[in-house]
């Protein structure tokens, strides 16, 4: 599948993400689960992660998808902040 083209479950979890962090420079999302949805694995850099340790941004990020988590089987994320 081209990289163009996002499954359902990758657009709405974008746009979820999108919307709870504005600020946010890059946001990826990938359905790691064959296209079912069940599994994510999200890449996002944003200024709000600044000094704030890998577990808290985890946690923000776990709580602007606290809707859409509750059909997913599982979620990798990957959190940082942009490079000066």
């Amino acid at each position: 599948r081209s990289f163009t083209s996002q499954t359902e479950g990758e657009a709405r979890v974008t746009r979820v993400l999108r919307e709870k962090f504005p600020r946010a420079s890059a946001i990826k999302v990938v359905d790691i689960s064959g296209g079912c949805g069940a599994m994510y694995e999200i890449h996002i850099e944003s200024e709000d992660f600044k000094e704030k340790r890998t577990v808290q941004q985890h946690q923000m990020v776990n709580q602007a998808l606290s809707e859409e988590i509750k059909s997913m089987h599982g979620l990798r994320i990957f959190t940082s902040t942009p490079k000066p």
